[in-house]
């Protein structure tokens, strides 16, 4: 059988794409999306006209109200070992992923996915591995100086700024898929569109020089050129330095290949290659509403677009219902001279009116009907917000409003739980979406991380212990999930009223005498009231005197026995003696890990 070449593997890639836009663009959903972006930024009006209009941007208040109660906080990652021998791992992998959540922005990209998946019913996040270097001279930095003298270079010439995973948000509008799929689990490819300038891929030694050497413009900026003939509207600038090349990054799944081509040519930029991450191809979608049978899901603001729309409709018809009613009278003419009429038309207080006409008054001047709209045409902007709560389960105190009538704490109570199970599904949703990014992201370290790290995880009492670490110290197979409601934002009534309620539920088991107090205390004052050297707080009981000494024999003892208190004593499980204190608290084979891998000093000193 004849090799297929690479001219028709791309012909091949490219008629996918072509039927994926197609599909797209016979179900509008380009157009769809688009118009869901503009009615979030208040661009609901598509014409223009001179006539006032009314616009109450219900949508950018129910995204908002949304978005802050799922995402607004850093996520707790925790990371459980799946097997024995991996749980001191799992230590310092969750501090390594937190730790990179936390510095690597890896947050605001997640956010600004979880915006396009409320607004237009999706979000695409890709994960990726950075690895930057650069070559020295004498006290300077150069990119070139491979090229010049590759057999001088050592090792000791280069310097890594980056050696790290990321994540980051692509737009849903530069990702195809098969058009067939009806969900990621049976998709047989997915591409990426990326648009760069054309001087940039000329010049990019990743790909391959008679690739892009042949590569041509797509397209050109329509921003380019200011037009001088007098329309508001600039020109296309057709110059090459506003001049792009669509980039597709093609992932074929079946064959397990990845590969990269550009618009135009018959040559690979980068030829099909075995996908090289662990997980597949590098892209996780988080999904809003699921339509049965459709790939595409549903956002917040499809179903009340049309709700929306009715309400500016409405509100700039009573808009101009207050402007047609003003008052207005009927007067004969010939009743006043100018002084009368001018005093007439005056907004002064206490004018006097000269009154020429010998005829009654009545028969001189009259108010002209007015036609007052009836009082229900007012209610119907209240009905309809109301029917756009109920559609998008957001409720009045989710919006921070209080509600005309007034309800007991029991039922206000209940209609709060009821208005929050949309919530928990939309948290489900991003905790399951944070931890499949940090699966990804541990994956790509433990297969490209070539540099050491430094971590800080929690010791004893909460004090911070420095550990270094590489590639070997997060190997294993973990589960990673994320704290529940971690995300979301503090409540510091609740959190405290929580933490009193477990105080005054433990009180019954504390006489008992089988509740750890100082850990309990410890709890509440961390937990309830954000103090984070809680423990520092909080003193071991002293242990029970012996009945000969005065005490009460039978009484349990409280805290940790006399022995276990003692320096030097070692840990429960086989730790080593001679510890710091602050060391006393992690498990013992990531005791032994940390020393035999350096990450810890010796004893004794």
């Amino acid at each position: 059988m004849a090799r297929t070449s690479n001219s028709e593997i791309i012909s091949r890639y490219r008629s996918k794409i072509e039927q994926s836009k197609r599909w797209r663009r016979e179900e509008r959903y380009d157009d769809l999306w688009a118009r869901m972006i503009d009615m979030y930024r208040g661009k609901h009006f598509k014409t223009e006209t001179e006539e006032d209009r009314l616009l109450v941007n219900i949508a950018f208040a129910t995204i908002n109200v949304i978005s802050p109660s799922v995402s607004v906080n850093y996520p707790k990652i925790m990371v459980n070992a799946r097997k024995y021998e991996d749980a001191p791992r799992a230590v310092v992998t969750e501090a390594v992923v937190n730790y990179w959540w936390r510095h690597y922005e890896c947050q605001k990209e997640f956010r600004t996915a979880v915006k396009d998946m409320l607004v237009i019913g999706h979000g695409f996040l890709k994960t990726g591995y950075r690895f930057v270097e650069k070559q020295t001279g004498d006290h300077e930095v150069s990119d070139e100086l491979a090229s010049a003298a590759p057999e001088s270079i050592t090792e000791s010439d280069f310097i890594i700024t980056e050696d790290r995973p990321f994540v980051e948000r692509i737009s849903p509008f530069d990702i195809f898929v098969d058009a067939d799929a009806t969900s990621m689990q049976d998709i047989r490819w997915i591409a990426q569109r990326v648009r760069r300038p054309l001087k940039d891929v000329k010049k990019d030694k990743r790909y391959n020089s008679a690739a892009r050497n042949e590569a041509a413009p797509s397209h050109y900026s329509k921003w380019g050129i200011d037009d001088w003939r007098g329309t508001v509207r600039p020109r296309r600038s057709e110059s090459e330095e506003d001049s792009y090349v669509e980039i597709w990054e093609y992932y074929d799944i079946e064959s397990g290949k990845m590969s990269v081509f550009c618009d135009g040519g018959d040559k690979f930029l980068v030829n099909p290659t075995v996908i090289p991450f662990a997980f597949g191809h590098p892209f996780v979608m988080l999904r809003n509403y699921e339509v049965p049978e459709h790939f595409y899901p549903m956002g917040e603001l499809e179903a009340i677009e049309p709700l929306q729309m009715e309400l500016n409709q409405t509100r700039t018809q009573m808009m101009n219902h207050r402007k047609r009613f003003s008052r207005k009278w009927l007067y004969k003419e010939s009743a006043f001279d100018a002084d009368g009429r001018a005093a007439l038309e005056s907004d002064d207080d206490n004018v006097m009116v000269p009154v020429i006409s010998e005829e009654g008054l009545g028969n001189v001047i009259t108010p002209m009907p007015a036609v007052i709209s009836p009082p229900e045409f007012y209610n119907q902007s209240n009905l309809i917000s109301g029917d756009i709560d109920r559609v998008s389960g957001v409720s009045e105190y989710q919006r921070g409003g209080m509600p005309e009538i007034r309800r007991t704490a029991t039922e206000a109570a209940i209609s709060q739980d009821a208005s929050n199970a949309r919530s928990a599904d939309k948290l489900a949703i991003i905790e399951r979406g944070i931890g499949e990014c940090a699966r990804r992201l541990v994956m790509l370290a433990q297969q490209y991380m070539t540099a050491e790290g430094a971590i800080r995880v929690a010791g004893k009492d909460a004090q911070p212990i420095w550990v270094n670490f590489d590639r070997d110290y997060i190997q294993g197979d973990f589960d990673f999930e994320v704290e529940g409601g971690s995300t979301q934002p503090v409540n510091e009534s609740f959190r405290r009223q929580m933490a009193l309620q477990v105080v005054d539920a433990m009180a019954p088991f504390a006489s008992a005498g089988i509740i750890d107090m100082p850990k309990l205390a410890t709890y509440v004052l961390q937990y309830g009231f954000g103090i984070k050297s809680a423990a520092s707080f909080v003193t071991a009981p002293p242990p029970p005197m012996p009945p000969e000494m005065g005490g009460q024999p039978g009484m349990p003892p409280q805290g940790p026995p006399p022995e276990a208190m003692m320096q030097g004593a070692p840990p429960q499980g086989g730790a080593p003696a001679g510890l710091p204190p602050e060391l006393a608290g992690l498990p013992p084979e990531l005791l032994m890990q940390l020393m035999q891998g350096g990450g810890m000093p010796p004893q004794g000193m």
